[in-house]
């Protein structure tokens, strides 16, 4: 299972041991949205106790990993330190996208994938002004 979702007061701890409990005990989590989607103490007490066969983990609810982390303990769990994206076939799409979306600024138009449309509401992309 893979979770790919923005962290938001709905969105906190979505993961709960409830949750966990639901899934198949060959279930993997993958979590590279944000780390507070999962409960961190579930998750841990889940992969201990075996409920679900194994995670990966991405994001955590704080950054840096603390290294007495429990997860660093056990072997059902594969951590990176927030690089899930650090490949270079996905690092040059973001430039591209990023480019894309500076030129459609600039020309008043709305970038590719905006995420929060609600910013268009204080100043319409029509009239931001370009500073020659």
């Amino acid at each position: 299972m893979s979770i790919n979702v923005a962290l938001t007061k709905d969105t906190y701890h979505l993961m709960d041991e409830r949750r966990l409990k639901l899934m198949k005990k060959t279930a993997i989590l993958i979590n590279t949205a944000r780390g507070a989607v999962v409960d961190e103490k579930a998750l841990y007490k889940a992969l201990k106790e075996k409920w679900i066969a194994g995670a990966g983990l991405d994001v955590f609810e704080k950054e840096p990993i603390p290294l007495d982390h429990p997860f660093l303990k056990l072997d059902n769990v594969v951590l990176t330190p927030h690089i899930g994206s650090a490949s270079h076939e996905t690092r040059s799409k973001m430039a591209e996208i990023a480019a894309k979306n500076l030129v459609l600024v600039l020309k008043g138009e709305k970038p590719l994938y905006l995420v929060n449309p609600e910013v268009e509401k204080i100043r319409p992309l029509s009239q931001v002004k370009v500073i020659e």
